[in-house]
Parts: C-alpha cells; sequence; structure tokens
C-alpha cells in the first residue's frame, strides 16, 4: 500500500475527522473561557480582595518581569475548563448508561430465527 492511500485512509477515519472538530471547538471554547476568567471572574474576586487587580500582578527581578497576576488567572482557566468538561463526560456516561441498560431488541432476521427454533424444539419434543 502506498503513503499516500494509507495515510489518506487514515485521514479519513472517523476518529482523526471527530477528534479535529473537538479541537477547533475546544479551542474556542477556551477563548470564550479566558475571556469569562478576564472579564467577569477575577474582577470579582478582585473587589471581594478589596479591589486588586489580578492582570496587572507582577514582579520585577533585574531585566525579568514576573507577571504571576497572568498566572493566577490561566490557573483559574485552566479550572474552569477542567469543571466544564468533567460536568459534559458525566452527562454523557449518564446517556451511555441508560442506552446499555436498556433492553436491545434483536433484528428481525435473528427473532425469526427464533421463532424458527422454537418451533422445531416443539417439534421435536412431541
Amino acid at each position: 500500500m502506498s503513503l499516500v492511500k494509507e495515510f489518506r485512509e487514515f485521514a479519513v477515519k472517523g476518529n482523526v475527522v471527530e477528534l479535529a472538530v473537538a479541537v477547533v471547538i475546544g479551542g474556542a471554547f477556551g477563548k470564550i473561557v479566558s475571556s469569562l476568567v478576564a472579564d467577569i471572574v477575577m474582577p470579582i474576586v478582585g473587589l471581594l480582595m478589596g479591589g486588586l487587580d489580578f492582570s496587572n500582578l507582577a514582579v520585577q527581578v533585574l531585566d525579568a518581569k514576573i507577571q504571576y497576576g497572568k498566572f493566577i488567572q490561566t490557573c483559574v482557566d485552566f479550572a474552569i475548563i477542567a469543571w466544564v468538561i468533567f460536568l459534559v463526560v458525566k452527562v454523557i456516561n449518564r446517556f451511555k448508561r441508560r442506552e446499555e441498560t436498556a433492553p436491545a431488541v434483536p433484528p428481525r432476521d435473528v427473532q425469526l430465527l427464533e421463532e424458527i427454533r422454537d418451533l422445531l424444539k416443539d417439534r421435536t419434543k412431541s
């Protein structure tokens, strides 16, 4: 099999396409959460802490400016994203469990074969 053909088969598999879509949506979701944290959550947290603005928190060490306020903001971003992903996975797993517990109806051809089997069993017993 040629390398190009093998790559094409790999690239169009469902899992790869789903993963690509998830990465794009995840990137957009990350921007939304970053805006939520930077523009809504952190100002409220700053007010609760006496008007502290986290985005400007920094320490100057020689020529280096260590912006630990941005780091705190990024940690809050991560916590919110992780929490939302946890909740989404929890909901998905709940739906999967419901599907698994529901009795599966066998296909029509399997039902017919079972009926034939049962009729043959009854016939041989008589």
